[in-house]
């Protein structure tokens, strides 16, 4: 291996917006994510949808079920 071109390896903490931390090694200092494995719907088996200014209500007003008059 070459020395002085590889990255350095360091011990990390990652920080989730639920609140969990986790330890790690990286070559970044801290990482800071939205969404990790404790809240993610498909480790959880829980559905969450995150309406960003309407979107949801839009799409079932356009593609949700239309009764007959």
């Amino acid at each position: 291996m070459k020395q002085g071109i590889h990255p350095e390896y360091n011990k990390t903490k990652i920080h989730c917006a639920c609140g969990f931390e986790s330890n790690t090694g990286s070559t970044r200092n801290d990482i800071s994510v939205e969404i990790c494995s404790n809240c993610h719907p498909f480790y959880t088996g829980k559905q969450k949808l995150v309406d960003t200014a309407g979107r949801v209500e839009r799409f079932r007003r356009k593609y949700g079920t239309k009764t007959k008059s």
